[in-house]
């Protein structure tokens, strides 16, 4: 899937930005595209001009959506924290960002016990990481109500500058396998 369709299903629901009352929003983000790896550390590896277009487009995308996050946990591997400055600068607000070294090699389990810990004022959080997790993680939490075809995008895996949109009514400490509706997979069209 790329493109903007599947928000336009998200917003048709009671609440503006596209959520009931009650619900809150996980967005799953791969980091955009990356240079080759190359005699570096995977760590240092900086966006590829690719990328730099991919993650701008990302940022338009989600303040179109109304998808503008509240909280920000980034890995600290340079291609991701240039993906997230990149999407902050198309962003109407700039929301809290926590970068850390603990998401660039977080699994699905690590990344469940985050969201549980995210605080209940958050509706929107925005994770800016890596594959294989990011997509396994939009599949492990996507339950009823999931566009199918996202689930099918996010088990095989997430493009770079794709991302996995969940949505749930339930409170960040009761999330886990199956608990949110995946909207989205994919990436934007650009």
């Amino acid at each position: 899937m790329t493109g903007t369709e599947p928000h336009e299903q998200t917003r048709a629901t009671d609440a503006p930005g596209g959520t009931s009352g009650d619900a809150r929003r996980l967005v799953l983000l791969r980091h955009a595209k990356a240079e080759p790896a190359g005699s570096g550390p995977d760590h240092a590896r900086p966006l590829a001009l690719r990328g730099r277009a991919q993650a701008t487009e990302v940022g338009l995308t989600l303040t179109a959506s109304g998808l503008v996050p509240d909280v920000v946990l980034c890995s600290s591997a340079l291609r991701t924290r240039q993906t997230w400055d990149l999407v902050a600068g198309r962003l109407p607000a700039v929301p809290s960002v926590t970068v850390d070294d603990a998401l660039y090699e977080l699994t699905v389990r690590g990344l469940l016990s985050v969201v549980r810990e995210l605080p209940d004022a958050a509706r929107t959080v925005l994770v800016v990481g890596h594959e294989p997790t990011m997509g396994a993680a939009s599949a492990f939490f996507a339950g009823p109500g999931s566009e199918a075809a996202a689930v099918a995008l996010a088990r095989v895996g997430l493009p770079t500058g794709g991302y996995g949109l969940l949505e749930a009514d339930a409170a960040w400490s009761d999330w886990d396998r199956g608990t949110a509706s995946l909207r989205y997979a994919g990436r934007p069209a650009s």
